[in-house]
């Protein structure tokens, strides 16, 4: 075939393809209208999981699972949007790390919500102001976010899903790398490029802000500043790259928590978040975790906190493989409440990635 009849049939494809993906999004608006009447959440991380899953098993490529995945995102959030605008919020401002872990896993359609702290994206939901937020809770390299942890105490929101990203840091700039006397960033990520810094900036001052946005919007109206930030910073606030890639471990992976109202149904990969408090006798963190033990449960994560209403009292939070509906994990709780002083089970949740 020459190349005119070749642009002639993948014009024809696009028209097949167009005249389904409207077939699709007029199913999902009756699909919407069904939920709504049962009082169910229009967004379903168990059913997303369950689509991705399939797409991966029936693609022979030549397109690639990812790319796949990264197309129908586009599709599932513009089927969110038709209903009604789905609300997100997320720890802002845009161009955040956050910022990227929303759009990862709702997609450019839905509506997004930009919050200035943790617990306004807490409060955003809590007052039906969002649909769900989405939280940081923690990094491969720096560890926990104990503000995301704190919040869970007294909220009601359960977690709904969780998204990870690979975080990649960019040196950005209006100028060149040796005019450079200050680089702006957050606390976090100066942590995390130490080295580079090191070796590429003695001696420029490192000025901590609230957020690597907040560093780009600085460095992009101050003479001689550079930030360290996100690619998508530098394309809102007009920064060129200087360096990329300059994070020291090449492992740098940051897990975002979603938050809502609603329960998810188990979808065979889940993940179970609770957190409870002890009462304070020797010994006892070890009794609290022998049920999970006994019931061959495996713990990925533990993690204490202090209350803050009493010394030496803490919260300890744990993340655990499996459903809260899970029999096993259902008898391992129940034991687990005979013994602390207080048990809230956070959310059961898909593992996603």
């Amino acid at each position: 075939m020459d190349l005119k009849s070749l642009r002639k049939t993948v014009d024809n494809i696009d028209k097949k393809i167009i005249q389904l993906l409207n077939v699709r999004a007029k199913t999902t608006l009756d699909i919407a209208e069904l939920k709504r009447k049962s009082g169910k959440s229009i967004y379903s991380p168990d059913r997303e999981r369950e689509v991705l899953k399939k797409l991966a098993i029936i693609n022979k490529g030549p397109l690639s699972s990812s790319a796949l995945e990264a197309i129908y995102r586009e599709i599932m959030s513009c089927s969110l949007s038709l209903d009604r605008p789905l609300k997100v919020a997320y720890l802002g401002p845009e161009a955040t790390f956050t910022h990227l872990a929303a759009l990862k896993r709702f997609g450019s359609q839905v509506e997004y919500i930009a919050c200035n702290s943790i617990t306004d994206v807490f409060l955003e939901v809590e007052r039906d102001n969002a649909d769900y937020g989405v939280v940081p809770i923690e990094n491969s390299v720096e560890g926990a976010v104990s503000h995301t942890l704190d919040m869970f105490v007294d909220s009601e929101l359960k977690v709904c899903s969780q998204t990870i990203l690979d975080v990649a840091h960019h040196l950005l700039a209006n100028c060149p790398k040796n005019k450079i006397r200050r680089v702006y960033s957050n606390p976090q990520v100066f942590g995390q490029c130490r080295i580079w810094l090191q070796e590429n900036l003695p001696g420029v001052e490192k000025i901590e802000v609230s957020s690597t946005t907040r560093a780009a919007q600085i460095a992009a109206k101050e003479k001689n500043s550079a930030c360290i930030a996100s690619l998508l910073a530098a394309k809102v606030y007009k920064l060129k790259v200087l360096a990329s890639d300059i994070e020291d471990s090449p492992h740098n992976v940051t897990r975002f928590l979603i938050i809502g109202k609603t329960d998810v149904p188990p979808t065979g990969q889940d993940r179970t978040s609770i957190m409870f408090s002890i009462k304070d006798k020797v010994g006892a963190l070890h009794d609290m975790l022998l049920p999970f033990r006994k019931y061959g449960i495996n713990l990925t994560k533990i993690e204490s906190r202090p209350s803050k209403k009493k010394a030496w009292d803490y919260y300890f939070f744990v993340d655990l493989d499996g459903h809260r509906d899970n029999p096993r994990i259902k008898r391992a709780l129940l034991e687990l409440e005979n013994k602390c002083k207080f048990l809230k089970i956070l959310g059961s949740y898909p593992l996603g990635e």
